[in-house]
């Protein structure tokens, strides 16, 4: 599976998220930002210190992480409808 090797905050919650294997799309979580683990970042502070970690999947120092499995499919299938 590929990794996420950069992240880049953007406004209104999204994430460009690139791909080891060259995919590279934006991601919008304003939808998904509720629940104990993920409503830290609604604080656009708190959302814009997103980071790469060493398995290459999104974090935050809250403890909020995003599968890049789950990103991967989202995004190829994004650009398949594209």
């Amino acid at each position: 599976m590929p990794r996420v090797i950069l992240v880049l905050p953007l406004d209104a919650y999204r994430l460009d998220v690139a791909f080891d294997d060259g995919t590279r799309g934006v991601i919008s979580l304003a939808d998904r930002l509720f629940g104990p683990v993920f409503e830290p970042l609604r604080d656009v502070a708190v959302f814009e210190r997103a980071f790469v970690d060493e398995f290459g999947a999104i974090c935050w120092p809250t403890g909020a992480d995003l599968a890049p499995d789950a990103l991967y499919e989202r995004l190829r299938s994004a650009a398949e409808v594209a």
